[in-house]
């Protein structure tokens, strides 16, 4: 089985490189693709440069796959995975107690994967996120959170394995003129939509990240599903 990928940068990415980029990305060390050609022109753009989409093929075959948005798994696996990747500034025993918490009970075995599928957390993600860990929202408003302002999931490869499977097809400029408003007016409209659901749904009865520690929520618990 075949995949088509795109990876957004301020380069030309002809081949990827297994071992290079940034160990504290969403997934730890390896190369983030998305099947969305707009969202890799977002990607490719910041406010002063322009940048690039790369295409890629992906064969899929004999590599192991795990998708955090998948059956059997739940937002608080892909948040554990997050924890012990990104760099969060946790000032509240809420927001620490609850790292530890979440790591020793919800983070799934996924260093052995050849390729992980998950959500994206940039900022406005990534802010939803800490919101939760400082008891700022609920499970059910940051489940709510992760569908807003379609800003996609991402393919990661991780293995060896995986980046001897990839080829480079071609490449296309990116305006960052053009792409970089589109990019700043989805992640507007993420923070937009996710203040007016703060705002219309009742939070009598769900679950926030002090009540999930103090019941000892684990990680098959039916309230996560």
């Amino acid at each position: 089985m075949e995949k088509v990928l795109f990876h957004g940068s301020e380069r030309i990415v002809s081949p990827p490189i297994f071992g290079e980029g940034n160990p504290r990305n969403d997934y730890g060390l390896g190369f983030y693709c998305t099947e969305s050609l707009a969202l890799a022109r977002e990607w490719a753009s910041s406010e002063t440069a322009d940048g690039f989409a790369n295409q890629y093929i992906l064969d899929l075959d004999g590599l192991s796959v795990l998708n955090l948005n998948g059956p059997g798994f739940n937002i608080l696996n892909w948040l554990a995975v997050l924890l012990e990747n990104r760099i969060f500034d946790l000032r509240t025993p809420v927001a620490v107690q609850g790292k530890r918490y979440l790591l020793e009970n919800f983070l799934p075995e996924y260093a052995s994967y050849d390729v992980l599928v998950g959500y994206r957390a940039d900022d406005s993600y990534f802010s939803f996120s800490k919101a939760f860990l400082e008891n700022g929202i609920s499970l059910e408003q940051l489940r709510r959170a992760m569908q807003l302002g379609n800003l996609g999931e991402q393919v990661v490869l991780k293995s060896q394995k995986a980046f001897g499977r990839i080829q480079f097809v071609k490449t296309e400029p990116v305006e960052s003129s053009l792409y970089y408003p589109q990019k700043r007016l989805r992640d507007q409209n993420a923070r937009k939509e996710y203040f007016r659901m703060l705002e219309e749904t009742p939070v009598t009865g769900e679950h926030f990240l002090v009540n999930i520690m103090g019941e000892k929520w684990l990680n098959n618990d039916p309230r996560l599903f």
